[in-house]
């Protein structure tokens, strides 16, 4: 059984920068995607990012150029690097892990942004 631990969430003025941490346990296939998934109050689940084991990278419009995902493959674990944030970037943030047909979900850490 695989298992997400996300850390580092929390509460910072917008225009400054936060760093999510997703640890992986279990049997994790070599081939994977890891990522960062948002959802804010009353909106659908959206992608943040995305870095595939072999590094291939995605990142959505509204956090390029802010925003950077990374990986350490010995520890399973991905980080989301956040900076510049903006009130628009309030949400829970939850972590990802994609395994061909399996998909796994941490428990969800929450990002707020004042203003």
């Amino acid at each position: 059984q695989v298992q997400l631990v996300e850390s580092g969430g929390g509460l910072v003025q917008a225009g400054g920068s936060l760093r999510l941490s997703c640890a992986a346990s279990g049997s994790i296939f070599s081939f994977n995607i890891m990522g960062w998934y948002r959802q804010a109050p009353g909106k659908q689940r959206e992608l943040v990012a995305t870095i595939t084991s072999l590094g291939r990278i995605t990142y959505a419009d509204s956090v390029k150029g802010r925003f950077t995902i990374s990986r350490e493959d010995a520890k399973n674990t991905v980080h989301l690097q956040m900076n510049s944030l903006t009130p628009e970037d309030t949400a829970v943030y939850y972590c990802n892990l994609g395994v061909f047909q399996d998909n796994y979900w941490g428990q969800g850490t929450q990002v707020t942004v004042s203003s």
